[in-house]
């Protein structure tokens, strides 16, 4: 296959169709990445040409990618969150790190310089896994999420001083001490220019081309700060990761931060497949199928060197079951480890057979992770009992009661007037921070996901009078009230929508009542108006 371009179209078609198939499985859409560079390099023989300029595509993706996770760590953040932050992911990165090393170096007989980077490329875990599901389970709002995301964010940190550590351990000249502290001293010099002199540049650029409100001039204005940052940190010898990092923490501390983020999403999770494709074209199936019990050993040795590590620190200051939760979340490998190994195995540190068994590992284990997320309350479980599990709720003793699903907004309201009113009801939620809340409020609140049918017949489903949606994403209302509807066919599901598109969602649902958002508050709108007149008129009669 000579032609780029046709090398591109199978890589993005064969893509789409496997995290199609992988999406249902609740599989992270990086593993599909990764298996089409597989395919792709063995069904269609990739060639070193079109590889060399996926490769550009790639370092391109991961700068982006620094980009976007700067933007996550502002100097507020990391104020709030200091304590977890910075000591639980100092001592998890280090000890990790540490312990790794040493099973490196004195048990497996590596150099020292290849044993300090397999030691800290492995003591990484995965944002990119972890973090999306925590987001979308609510997770992040429970104690072990709060911990787990710290950890994430000083990894994400770390790994600016990992990549400068590896450009300088090419230099023979310099022993370990000299690198480590020319690494520190070199991350310090350009942090300190960037907030200096890059901060007034990147903040007039975007002042000048949001008062254009040209979107393509913004968007030119943000591409144009994330690659200049990137050059100017590669010109004075560092990586261009670095660059891109500390352009995303300086937009972080200014308004335009959200703006940037939506508007890169799309470009940055397609430049980052792009990366786990080019991963997936160096794994030689062949080599992992004769070695695959010497990969998966030391995966899951890795594995539990950190979870136990993660364990104890976390346990210092939690309890048992938070402390299992987030050592199963950040017991893998993560991505970075990826673009470790490929710069130490460019610059000559590791050779490329040893770089590719490495990054195996690193496969092994983020094929893995999904798994272990999407069933972590029970694995904690069998060794813990969870103060905070989703879904275990006791079955209710009450009848005609009213639920509740949701307590953002609309479902506070709801639930204050049906308590004025002095009528039975109960909150369920897939949002632990919202149960909290409606705890506090003295509301019976319920952890757990309405689509699932140990919570609907925990809740008494059949039993109630109506059940109230109050919950905006149209996705989520679907998936309730169809699972409702099969459990309890006559149930009162009285559901708010926002337009007629979204209500036809629902046309072959057996939706009691809808209430249309906008036509109600139209309907109070004018009757509050015609009041007024009336008082008017009667007042000048």
């Amino acid at each position: 296959m000579e032609h780029f371009l046709f090398t591109l179209f199978m890589a993005i078609f064969l893509a789409t169709v496997l995290n199609i198939f992988l999406k249902k499985l609740g599989i992270s859409q990086i593993i599909g990445y990764i298996l089409t560079g597989i395919i792709i390099s063995y069904g269609f023989h990739f060639k070193g040409a079109n590889n060399s300029s996926l490769d550009a595509i790639a370092e391109f993706g991961i700068v982006f990618l620094m980009f976007t996770i700067g933007l996550e760590i502002s100097f507020d953040k990391i104020k709030k969150m200091k304590e977890i932050l910075l000591l639980n992911g100092f001592l998890q990165v280090h000890i990790s790190a540490a312990l790794i090393f040493v099973v490196s170096y004195f048990v497996f007989h590596l150099n020292i310089e290849i044993a300090l980077i397999v030691a800290f490329a492995f003591s990484l875990s995965s944002t990119a896994i972890v973090l999306p599901y925590l987001k979308s389970s609510k997770d992040i709002y429970t104690p072990y999420g709060e911990k787990t995301t710290a950890i994430l964010i000083y990894q994400d940190l770390a790994v600016i001083p990992i990549l400068l550590l590896v450009s300088f351990l090419t230099n023979e000249e310099l022993s370990i001490s000299q690198v480590i502290l020319n690494t520190i001293v070199s991350a310090v010099i350009i942090t300190l220019f960037m907030f200096i002199f890059g901060k007034k540049i990147i903040d007039w650029l975007l002042q000048f081309s949001s008062k254009t409100r040209l979107e393509e001039l913004f968007i030119g204005a943000v591409f144009s700060i994330v690659i200049g940052a990137s050059l100017m940190a590669e010109y004075l010898g560092f990586t261009y990761s670095l660059g891109a990092f500390l352009a995303g923490m300086i937009i972080a501390d200014t308004k335009f931060r959200i703006k940037v983020e939506s508007d890169i999403s799309n470009f940055k999770d397609l430049l980052l497949g792009t990366f786990f494709f080019t991963v997936g074209t160096k794994i030689d199936i062949l080599y992992f199928l004769k070695n695959i019990h010497i990969i998966i050993g030391l995966f899951l040795l890795i594995m539990i060197i950190k979870a136990i590590v993660i364990f104890v620190i976390i346990k210092r200051k939690s309890d048992k079951n938070t402390s299992i939760k987030s050592a199963i979340a950040l017991c893998q490998v993560g991505e970075f480890s990826f673009a470790i190994f490929t710069l130490s195995s460019n610059q000559g540190l590791i050779q490329v057979e040893t770089a590719n068994f490495l990054v195996l590992i690193s496969v092994i284990s983020m094929i893995l992770t999904p798994f272990l997320l999407n069933n972590i309350y029970k694995i904690s479980s069998l060794l813990s009992t969870d103060l905070y599990e989703s879904d275990k709720i006791e079955p209710l003793d009450e009848q005609n009661h009213i639920i509740v699903c949701g307590f953002s907004i609309l479902g506070r309201v709801v639930a204050k007037d049906l308590a004025d009113r002095k009528m039975p009801f109960v909150i369920v939620s897939n949002d632990l921070r919202q149960v909290q809340i409606a705890t506090k409020f003295g509301y019976k609140a319920y952890f757990g996901h309405l689509e699932k049918r140990s919570v609907l017949e925990a809740l008494k489903v059949e039993k109630s009078s109506s059940i109230l949606i109050t919950i905006t994403e149209t996705y989520d209302k679907l998936l309730i009230c169809d699972a409702i509807l099969k459990y309890h066919p006559e149930a009162n599901i009285i559901l708010k929508y926002e337009s007629l598109e979204e209500k036809h969602h629902f046309i072959d649902l057996n939706i009691k009542k809808f209430i249309h958002a906008h036509a109600e508050v139209g309907r109070l709108l004018v009757e509050e108006a015609t009041h007024s007149c009336d008082l008017n008129y009667y007042r000048y009669d």
